[in-house]
């Protein structure tokens, strides 16, 4: 991305900021922490563990599959970030780990014990990996290409780099949250127009 280029807000907001970068930390959160249980059962053998990654491995489900809907909202709806491979990677990554995770729960309903040790720990341990991946590019969406950005321009099929509204120069851009620096900005264009 030019460094003159303005970051695009989100489709889905909620007090203007992102919705799906609030959601994210829920499910990572939970797989991250069915490996932590599945460890803990190994070294244990406490059946708690294993009911605990079953519960963990559920809610990291449940809670990807809203934070999901929220990033396939601007995935679909801002041309720019479909144009992205960070995007590509970082949606593909995180749905092949949902469904890695379903697999990984539905052995785990019968038997919570029975089915952490080896299968369970590996897709487990898979499953953190992959989200360490996915969560890299997350953030290269986020900080690199400003995508979801609170300051950013409107988004929609049509929002693209150099739309009606985007800066033309590299002075023009204000600093990261910089709403204050963009109405100097403004104001100081104003005044030499004008003065």
């Amino acid at each position: 991305m030019a460094p003159h280029e303005r970051g695009l807000r989100s489709q889905s907001t909620l007090g203007g900021h992102p919705v799906h970068p609030m959601l994210v930390p829920f499910p990572i959160a939970f797989l991250v922490g069915a490996l932590a249980s599945d460890l803990a059962f190994w070294g244990t053998s406490d059946p708690f563990w294993a009911r605990a990654s079953a519960w963990l491995i559920a809610g990291g489900l449940a809670m990807g599959l809203v934070a999901a809907v929220f990033g396939l909202i601007d995935f679909l709806f801002i041309r720019r970030v479909r144009a992205l491979s960070a995007a590509w990677y970082h949606f593909l990554g995180n749905g092949t780990a949902l469904l890695i995770s379903l697999w990984n729960g539905a052995r785990r309903m019968d038997d919570a014990a029975g089915a952490v040790l080896p299968l369970g720990i590996i897709l487990s341990a898979l499953v953190t990996v992959i989200l360490l991946f996915t969560g890299w590019y997350g953030g290269e969406l986020a900080y690199k290409h400003k995508i979801g950005a609170v300051d950013g321009l409107p988004t929609g099929l049509d929002a693209a780099p150099g739309a009606a509204g985007s800066y033309v120069a590299d002075d023009d851009a204000p600093p990261y949250g910089g709403r204050e620096a963009q109405a100097r900005a403004e104001a100081e264009r104003d005044a030499q127009q004008h003065g």
